[in-house]
């Protein structure tokens, strides 16, 4: 952004979108314990009383922030096929709280539902009404469906590229787990480049579940 550019950002006038927006910006960048009525003043440029006008208090900002964070995931339009159309919106979801990895634990914590929390709810119910699946069934989709389509249940394993060794460390490390431990040995070296420990692929294992749940749910409905 220009200078030009965030000086007239700074001077546009304030607006309910405009501070959940901004919301949403600060939380990214410095975390969901960074946000404040004062630091989100700062960060529009105006006192933070002025903000008073147009939310309540922090809860309503968290509330409105999660609102618009789930309001980019895209609603695919409804097809034949359900498990497609399912998988769409999933996979649309998690790239959406993985640009926004402190919104999980905020939409579990918030007892209010936005209109755009709401959207996507229906949105789900569509394609599970459509499908065939009974109010019943649909009830149970969409809490099992959701847990994983909005981060409330995530690996339990680090996998993140920092805490891996270099491939020779790995590939030994790997050797030793197997002397006390010969099936995580052996899963350590089919599951890690060169042999050794070594992170999985977390979009494959999303979709491995993903595509778990969705055959499950498919059984069921037939059944």
């Amino acid at each position: 952004m220009t200078e030009a550019a965030f000086i007239a950002e700074r001077r546009a006038p304030l607006t309910k979108e405009r501070v959940l927006r901004a919301a949403v910006d600060l939380a990214d960048r410095d975390g969901i314990d960074a946000l404040s009525m004062r630091k989100l003043g700062q960060e529009l440029g105006v006192e933070a009383m002025a903000l008073y006008r147009h939310v309540r208090n922090k809860d309503d900002i968290l509330d409105g922030a999660i609102d618009v964070v789930v309001g980019e995931i895209d609603i695919p339009r409804p097809t034949d096929d359900w498990q497609r159309s399912m998988r769409t919106l999933a996979l649309a979801a998690r790239q959406v709280m993985l640009r926004h990895p402190w919104a999980p634990p905020v939409i579990v914590e918030r007892p209010e539902i936005g209109p755009s929390t709401l959207r996507h709810i229906n949105a789900v119910m569509e394609i599970l009404r459509g499908a065939g699946f009974s109010l019943e069934m649909a009830h149970h989709a969409i809490h099992v469906l959701g847990s994983r389509m909005l981060g409330f249940t995530q690996d339990p394993f680090n996998d993140s590229t920092d805490a891996r060794p270099d491939p020779e460390t790995a590939a030994r490390l790997a050797r030793e787990l197997g002397v006390s431990f010969p099936y995580l040995g052996e899963l350590a070296a089919a599951v890690s480049h060169e042999g050794g420990l070594g992170g999985c692929d977390d979009d494959f294992e999303f979709e491995f579940g993903l595509d778990l749940v969705l055959e499950g749910l498919d059984r069921r409905r037939a059944g």
